[in-house]
C-alpha cells in the first residue's frame, strides 16, 4: 500500500505543479516585472507613486469615471435583469428558449465587436445617429448594459428557476398581493444570486477595455485604458504599475464577494419537487408579470437594435446597399492599415485559439481533478482551496498590464519569447484559464467518490478510474470547455494588442486598427470584419449552449 500511496502523492504534486510553474511563468513574471520596473525603479522600494498619480486630476477624474459608470451600469443592469429573468425563466412564454439565446448572445461578442455595434448604431448615418450620442458617456454606459444583461439575467433566472412555488403560493393563499410575496418571500430567496451578478458586472465593467477604447475616445477613460495610454503612449510605467495594484485589490475584493455570495441551491426557499419548480403555465399569469414581459419587450430591441445596425450598415457604402466591404475583406486595404487581408486574420486567430484553447484545457483539467477531490485531512483542503484561489487570479489583473509585462520580462534567455510565435496562445490561454476551471470543477466535484474507492478497490488503476468514473460524466462539460476557451481566445483583445506581431494580427486587432483610420471603405469593412467576428463567436457559443454550459455559468 504504501508504494501505492507514494505514487499517487507523487502523481498529485506532478499535477499541481504543471499549472502552478505555468501561472509563476506566465502570470507572476510578467506581472510582477511590470510591477517592479513601476516601484523599484532604482532597486528600492518607492511607493511615493501612489501619493503622485493619486493626486494627478487626471487620475482622479478617471478613477471617478470608472467607478461612476461601473456602479451606474450596475444598478441599470439588475434592474433591467431581473425582470427578464422572471420573464424568460418563471414564465411558460412561447419561443422563450429563442429569447434567452437573442439576451445571452451579447455576452459572448468580443468587447472590440460591441463597441463597433454601438458606433455603427449612434455614429451619423446609423439608426440612432441623430440623437448625438457618438463618443458619449450614455454610449459607454448602454454598451456596458448590452454586454452584461446576460449576466443577471442567466444568474438570478437560475436560481428562479430552481426556486419551490408552494411557498409563494401559500403566502398568496395567506392574503398577500404579488409584490407582498415577491418582497417577503421571493427576493430574500433570491438575494445571493442578485449580489452574486451585481459583483460580477461590476467587475466586468470596471475593467472595460475594448468597449472604452472603441466608443470613449480621447474624451473618456477608465483605468484599464489608462494603464494601457501610460504604458504604450507616455512610457509611464510607475503609473500604470500603480493603477494595476489599486485595479487588483478592488477587482480581488470583488471576487470574493462574488465567491462568498454565489447562488446556493435552495437558499432562503428550498428546491422542492420537480412539480413545484420550473416555469408558470400560461393560464396561470397573472398582472403581476405584465411588468416583466413589458421589460422584456424592451430589452429584446435593446439588445436586437446594435446587431440589426452592425448587420445592416456592413452592406452599405455611400449609402447604398453592396457587398463591397465584404468583397473587400480578402485584399489589402487602401491605406495598407494592416498587414494582411481579413481572412488572413482569420485564420491566424482559429491557429491561435485552437493552441490557447488545448493548453487552458489541459491545464484548467488538471486543477480540476484536484480541487474537486474530497479532502482527507483539513491540510489537504486548505491546499485545494489555494490552488483554486491562485487560479482565479489572473481575473483580478488587468490583460493590459499582463501583455506589456510579457514584453518587459520575457525578453532575454532562456525565456526570449517576445519574438515567438507562442506568446499570444499562452496570453490567451492564462485568460481562458479560469474559466475552464470554473466550468468543469462543479461537475467533477458532483462525482460520488464511493464510485472511485470501488472501483479502486476492484483493481481499477487511477487512469482507468478516471476513465470510466469520472470520463463519462465530465465529457460534455469538456467539449463546453474547449468551445468557451475557444471563444474567449477568439476575442481577445487587451494582452493579445500588446504581443501580436504586425506581420500576424489576430481580427479583433484588425478590427480595431480598420476601425481607427478614417474613410467609409475603411469604416465598411471594419464593420464587416466585426460581423465575421460575432459569427464566429456565436457559433462556438451556440455549441457550448447546447452542451448545457455557458460562459455566465463559468462565475
Amino acid at each position: 500500500m504504501r508504494p501505492a500511496r507514494l505514487g499517487r502523492a507523487a502523481a498529485t504534486t506532478l499535477a499541481a505543479a504543471l499549472p502552478l510553474a505555468f501561472l509563476a511563468i506566465f502570470f507572476a513574471l510578467p506581472v510582477g516585472g511590470m510591477l517592479v520596473r513601476g516601484l523599484l525603479p532604482d532597486g528600492h522600494l518607492d511607493l511615493s507613486g501612489f501619493g503622485e498619480v493619486l493626486g494627478r486630476a487626471r487620475t482622479q477624474r478617471i478613477v471617478g469615471f470608472t467607478l461612476g459608470m461601473a456602479g451606474i451600469a450596475t444598478v441599470v443592469t439588475v434592474l433591467v435583469g431581473v425582470p427578464v429573468a422572471h420573464a424568460l425563466y418563471r414564465l411558460a412564454l412561447p419561443g422563450r428558449r429563442i429569447l434567452r439565446a437573442l439576451v445571452v448572445m451579447p455576452f459572448v461578442l468580443p468587447t472590440v465587436v460591441v463597441g463597433v455595434m454601438f458606433r455603427s448604431l449612434l455614429a451619423p448615418g446609423g439608426l440612432l445617429g441623430g440623437l448625438g450620442l457618438d463618443g458619449s458617456w450614455q454610449a459607454i454606459l448602454a454598451a456596458y448594459v448590452f454586454f452584461n444583461l446576460a449576466v443577471v439575467v442567466r444568474t438570478v433566472g437560475g436560481a428562479w428557476e430552481g426556486l419551490d412555488r408552494r411557498m409563494e403560493e401559500a403566502a398568496a393563499a395567506l392574503g398577500a398581493g404579488p409584490w407582498t410575496v415577491f418582497r417577503t418571500v421571493t427576493l430574500p430567496a433570491l438575494l445571493p444570486a442578485i449580489v452574486s451578478a451585481a459583483s460580477v458586472v461590476f467587475l466586468f465593467c470596471a475593467t472595460a477595455f475594448g468597449v472604452v477604447l472603441v466608443l470613449g475616445g480621447l474624451d473618456y477613460g477608465t483605468v484599464e485604458t489608462e494603464i494601457y495610454v501610460l504604458t504604450t503612449s507616455m512610457l509611464d510605467l510607475r503609473g500604470a504599475a500603480v493603477l494595476s495594484v489599486l485595479q487588483f485589490a478592488a477587482v480581488a475584493a470583488m471576487l470574493v464577494v462574488a465567491d462568498r455570495t454565489r447562488v446556493r441551491r435552495g437558499a432562503g426557499m428550498p428546491g422542492g419537487s420537480r412539480a413545484a419548480r420550473g416555469a408558470v403555465a400560461p393560464g396561470r399569469i397573472t398582472a403581476y408579470a405584465t411588468g416583466s414581459l413589458l421589460v422584456t419587450a424592451v430589452a429584446v430591441v435593446f439588445v436586437g437594435l446594435p446587431v440589426f445596425a452592425l448587420v445592416g450598415r456592413s452592406f452599405t457604402r455611400s449609402g447604398e446597399w453592396t457587398w463591397e466591404n465584404y468583397r473587400a475583406l480578402g485584399a489589402l486595404d487602401g491605406h495598407h492599415t494592416v498587414a494582411v487581408t481579413v481572412w488572413e486574420a482569420v485564420i491566424t486567430s482559429w491557429r491561435i485559439a485552437v493552441d490557447a484553447a488545448l493548453v487552458a484545457v489541459v491545464l484548467g483539467l488538471l486543477v480540476a481533478v484536484l480541487v474537486s477531490r474530497p479532502a482527507h485531512t483539513p491540510g489537504q483542503a486548505r491546499r485545494r482551496r489555494l490552488l483554486d484561489a491562485l487560479v482565479m487570479v489572473p481575473l483580478g489583473v488587468s490583460a493590459v498590464t499582463v501583455g506589456f509585462g510579457f514584453l518587459v520580462t520575457l525578453d532575454r534567455p532562456p525565456l526570449d519569447l517576445r519574438s515567438s510565435p507562442v506568446l499570444v496562445p499562452l496570453a490567451q490561454a492564462m485568460v481562458a484559464l479560469p474559466l475552464v476551471v470554473r466550468t468543469l470543477t462543479p461537475v467533477l466535484g458532483a462525482v460520488d467518490d464511493r464510485q472511485r474507492q470501488a472501483a479502486a478497490t476492484l483493481g481499477a488503476t487511477p487512469v482507468r478510474v478516471w476513465l470510466t468514473v469520472d470520463l463519462p460524466v465530465v465529457w460534455r462539460p469538456l467539449l463546453a470547455a474547449v468551445g468557451l476557451a475557444l471563444a474567449v481566445s477568439l476575442g481577445e483583445f487587451g494582452a493579445t494588442s500588446f504581443l501580436v506581431r504586425p506581420d500576424q494580427p489576430t481580427l479583433p486587432v484588425v478590427v480595431y486598427r480598420l476601425l481607427g483610420r478614417p474613410g467609409a471603405d475603411t469604416f465598411g469593412m471594419a464593420l464587416a470584419a466585426a460581423v465575421v467576428l460575432s459569427l464566429m463567436t456565436v457559433v462556438v457559443m451556440g455549441l457550448v449552449e447546447r452542451l448545457r454550459v455557458s460562459s455566465v455559468g463559468a462565475f
